[in-house]
């Protein structure tokens, strides 16, 4: 008996417990309800978009391929952490398997990963439409624009690949109990009872070369960008300039900059408090923030929005 519960306190394969957000809520339930919205209007939302560019064949282009990607990772994002803590607080159940909290956490990372990556090759998709007008059929083919995005998630799942296996194999013998809604790599490794320090610096170290490649690529697209636009004669064509660019750098803003929070800040900045919030913020907020910023400020998306909507009751009069 005794090694039964040496081995449950020493090995990963014990269940964990989400403290999650709604204990230090003092209205779970209206919590509950306004995050469970919130998630069905980021589904709805990114899944409209995802129809709009598929069927709209003006928007067939290698920006709105790029948005469509987004908007199916922000799916995939919000569906690894929501229906998990809204299902536990239904259900008055707070615990996580190893092996679920370790999926939970390598699709987390590796949709993340893979979400820094693409932002970077929208940029160049960018880059190339404002400063190669002319070369931009021939430099952002169907296939390249694959090629990238494969990338991106390739890329991305390296990530979660490296830091998963490393974090979950960690001895874990102090409190179960996770401080945050989903299992999320610092917070798991606060658990550990052995040394994770020069864990914590190597995951550092990738973490900045994550974010450091893509960020050298964006801000270099954006330079270019913004000299291209200051040389540019017509003001109209330097409003539509600003307008395609200003959606992206929005999105990019939000989400680096909680992932620098995150991952990149000492540990004396961070409280399981801060760092909830944050999560909440990336993981739950961005979802919905991006296809609203992509629609509302684009013309093109909200053109085939009313298309779509005026083509289907037309449909339907047709057939009656």
């Amino acid at each position: 008996m005794a090694n039964t519960t040496w081995m449950a306190n020493h090995t990963g394969w014990s269940d964990f417990i989400l403290m999650g957000l709604f204990r230090r809520s003092k209205h779970p339930a209206l919590l509950c309800v306004v995050i469970f919205v919130v998630f069905l209007m980021a589904l709805s939302g990114n899944a409209v978009l995802i129809l709009l560019i598929h069927s709209d064949s003006h928007l067939h282009t290698p920006m709105y391929f790029f948005i469509s990607q987004l908007s199916l990772m922000d799916m995939v994002y919000i569906s690894v952490t929501v229906p998990k803590m809204l299902l536990d607080q239904v259900m008055g159940v707070n615990k996580i398997s190893a092996p679920e909290c370790g999926m939970q956490m390598f699709l987390y990372v590796t949709l993340a990963g893979s979400e820094f990556f693409l932002l970077a090759a929208m940029a160049y998709d960018r880059y190339v439409a404002i400063c190669h007008p002319l070369r931009y059929p021939v430099l952002m083919t169907h296939r390249v624009c694959l090629f990238l995005a494969s990338g991106c998630w390739f890329l991305g799942s390296v990530d979660g690949f490296m830091l998963t296996p490393i974090t979950m194999t960690f001895p874990f013998c102090r409190s179960r109990e996770i401080h945050h809604f989903f299992c999320e790599v610092p917070a798991v490794l606060k658990l550990s009872c052995s040394d994770t320090s020069l864990y914590e610096t190597l995951m550092y170290l990738c973490c900045v070369l994550m974010l450091l490649i893509p960020v050298t690529v964006i801000s270099s697209s954006y330079l270019l960008i913004l000299l291209t636009i200051h040389r540019m004669n017509s003001a109209e064509g330097r409003r539509k300039a600003f307008a395609t660019c200003s959606s992206h750098l929005t999105v990019v803003v939000l989400f680096y900059g909680a992932a620098i929070y995150t991952y990149m800040l000492p540990s004396s900045y961070h409280t399981p408090e801060k760092d909830m919030m944050v999560s909440v913020f990336y993981t739950i907020l961005t979802p919905v923030l991006n296809p609203l910023i992509y629609s509302l400020r684009n013309k093109d998306v909200m053109g085939a929005l009313k298309k779509m909507l005026t083509v289907g009751p037309a449909f339907q009069k047709t057939m009656e």
